[in-house]
This record gives structure tokens, sequence and C-alpha cells, in this order.
């Protein structure tokens, strides 16, 4: 049996027990009830490892089994991308580039993020490897995130083009929260691939050359709407069910947001990728955490991304409690399918040929939170001061307790509670 056919039996064996049909599992696909045929019958393969993921919810799946429909589409898509004449075709989307980041190389202490890799070998064809980028950050492109000076003086080109952000009021810096009026909400700005737009990042950097400024010696890719496990999130927002569309897959929920004016509620992860433009390496020294502006939460309703999902993999982070006085990133260890990873640390070093992905999981119960992050770094050219924010906006967090919840059913085709 191929790996193709392999993992469409997985798929119609899952389908069966759950005894829904192809309709409807086709719009819990975002695809078409044909598309979905192809599929289970091996005539063709998702594109994109989120069709698996949602398959696989919402057909009840363990999370062993999970896992086993998961390594089955790893190696059908690795033979297929191997252009065998047995492979399936692909659906008609355009195929997403799977990039593996190398490990980020602390100063003093162990790798704290590591990945996984399927090696694949069949009969007649040379055996290969593919590898899943656990954090799926492809590194600074166009629309990545430069350094300019902390008064505001640019350092660099300007990032990519992105949507307009909605205007925001009252959120004047203040040290402690307030119950002055709430503002209007605001979002990432959607890139062209759904991601969001990079913030332009604001440095110190010292001692300055003689004459001119030294150049800062990194660039930062950002995504400020990461789900955990690439599926559970939720948004306020002040519209009512009636009028806010089904809930995206992760990859276009930025634009989601902003045609929504929702704010993350409860919790954000953030994801960064570092890498130096130099000859040099970079020392990253530290992370701190700023709240520049606390209000009361906004009365909204909350929609919930998803029924409830699961993975066999919880990424190191850093936690930050937003409601603290003075918040701090504090360093968790993550797991993958029962092996602990390391919790990240500070010191870290990259330079352009080794990049480091940081992830920050901020969370609020009290406070709607306007926040920044600042990495304090040192390299060839002196040290500063990386700000990393949304857009040249501070990253937006609000409480979501005692709030309307709402989740999405997709046979009835509407929000429920």
């Amino acid at each position: 049996m191929s790996e193709a056919e392999d993992f469409a039996r997985l798929m119609r064996e899952l389908k069966e027990r759950a005894g829904l049909s192809y309709g409807a599992l086709a719009r819990r696909l975002h695809t078409s009830t044909s598309t979905l045929h192809r599929y289970c019958k091996g005539e063709a393969l998702p594109a994109e490892f989120a069709v698996v993921d949602r398959f696989a919810r919402a057909c009840g799946a363990t999370r062993e089994e999970a896992l086993d429909l998961h390594r089955a589409w790893l190696l059908a898509d690795a033979r297929r991308r191997a252009g065998t004449a047995e492979a399936p075709e692909p659906e008609p989307d355009p195929e997403p580039t799977v990039v593996v980041l190398p490990d980020p190389e602390p100063v003093a202490r162990g790798v704290w993020y590591r990945r996984r890799a399927a090696v694949v070998a069949a009969a007649g064809v040379a055996a290969g490897a593919v590898a899943v980028a656990l954090l799926a950050a492809t590194g600074p492109g166009p629309g990545a995130p430069h350094a300019g000076t902390r008064t505001g003086a640019s350092g660099g080109p300007s990032a990519g083009p992105s949507a307009p952000v909605p205007p925001r009021s009252g959120s004047a810096p203040a040290p402690a929260p307030t119950d002055g009026p709430e503002p209007a909400p605001s979002a990432g700005s959607p890139g062209p691939t759904g991601t969001t737009a990079p913030a332009p990042g604001g440095t110190t950097v010292s001692p300055p050359a003689p004459g001119r400024a030294p150049a800062v010696p990194l660039k930062a890719a950002v995504r400020s709407h990461v789900w955990t496990a690439g599926c559970d999130h939720a948004y306020l927002s002040e519209r009512g069910p009636g009028s806010v569309p089904p809930p995206p897959v992760e990859a276009d929920a930025p634009a989601w947001a902003a045609a929504q004016r929702a704010v993350h509620a409860g919790t954000q992860i953030v994801e960064v990728t570092l890498h130096g433009t130099g000859g040099g390496a970079v020392v990253l020294e530290d992370m701190e955490v700023r709240v520049i502006a606390r209000r009361t939460p906004p009365a909204w309703n909350v929609y919930q991304m998803s029924q409830g999902c699961g993975g066999g993999l919880t990424p190191a982070a850093f936690a930050v409690n937003l409601d603290a006085p003075r918040p701090l990133a504090r360093p968790v260890a993550g797991n993958d399918g029962g092996s602990t990873l390391p919790a990240p640390v500070f010191p870290l070093r990259v330079s352009a040929a080794e990049p480091a992905v940081l992830r920050v999981a901020a969370a609020t119960t009290g406070c709607d939170c306007d926040w920044v992050l600042d990495l304090r770094w040192t390299g060839p050219s002196g040290s500063g001061t990386l700000r990393i924010d949304e857009g040249g906006r501070p990253l937006r967090t609000s409480a979501a307790t005692g709030r309307p919840v709402y989740g999405y059913a997709p046979e009835q085709g509407r929000w429920a509670r």
C-alpha cells in the first residue's frame, strides 16, 4: 500500500466512525465535497496540514489517531514532492514552503528549541527526510520590521504593505487600571500572506560612531495571531453573532480580526523570528515587557475559533501575566509527545545564518492592555534595544471574564452560545 493510500484509508476510517457526511465534513474543512471525496479515495492530497488537523478534530480523533494521521500525511506529502508516478495530485492551492529554522544557540546554556523529522523510505526510491518546523516561520522577508531610534527616526526601509488599522482612542499610558471610556478596538495589520505585518522596531544604540549612527544588526518578523495548537483562540468583538462571519483558519486570522475590529480575548501568543544582518553574531541579553496602557475591558462578545482541539506539541515559551504591576517574561518548558522541551533562556546568540524564534504567551483577566516587548542586544556595532510591537502600534490583549461566549456551529451555519 502506498503512502497516499494509507493516508486515505485513515481518513475513511475516521469519517465512517464519526458518521458524518461528506458535505458536513467539507464545510468544516472549508473545501468542496468533491475535493474531500478525492482525499478519501487517495486521488488528491491536502496541500496544508491545517486541513488534516481540522479533519481529525471534526471526526473526534484521539490524540494518537491525530498523530497517526499527521504522520501518514507527512509521508504521502514527501512522496508526492519527490515526484513519483503513483503520487496523488495535490489540490490546486499553492504549495506552502516549509522551512526548518536552525536551532537558536544559547551563549551559556543548552538548546531550548528542537524540531521533529520523519524519514521516508520506499522501494525503488532513494530514502528522503521531511521535517516540520514546529514554529512555522520562514524568516524575515520583504515585510520584516526594521530598527529605528527610540525617538521614532527610521533606521531602515519601511515594512511591507499592510491593511489599515482602526484608530484607537483613550490609550494614554497609565501605570494602573483606569475606568476611562472604552476605545475602539484595533487588530493586527494583515500582510499579503495572512500573517501580521511586522512592526517597525524601536532601538537605541551605544556607543554611536563619530559622525553617523551605527547600523542595527538585527531584523525581526512578528506573528501576533498565533493560535494554540494552530486552532484554539478567542477574540472579543462588539458585533453581534448575526453579523460575524465564520471563523477563519489561523493564517487568515489577521484579516478576519481586522474586519471584525476584534481584540485578542484573554490570551495572546506572539512569535518573533530574529536574525542578524551583518557578518558577526548578536547576543540577545534579555527581554522586557512594558504595559503602556490599562483600561477597563470592553463588554463585548467572545468568539471562539474552535470547539476544542489538541496536539502532541506544546512549544517552550515565555509566559507573561499582563495583570502584574511589573510584568515579566517567565520561561516555561514545553512538551513534545511526552518529551520535555527545555524552557527558553537568555542570553541567546543569533546571526544571519542562525535565526532564533521566540514565543511569548501573554494573558490577562483584569485589563484591556496595550503592551510591547523590548529586546536588549549586544553586537559588533554596540548595544541597543529592539522594540517588538504591531505595525508601529502596541500589541493589545483584553480580559474576557464574564462576557458572552459564542462558538460556531457548522451544521447550522451560525454562531451559538
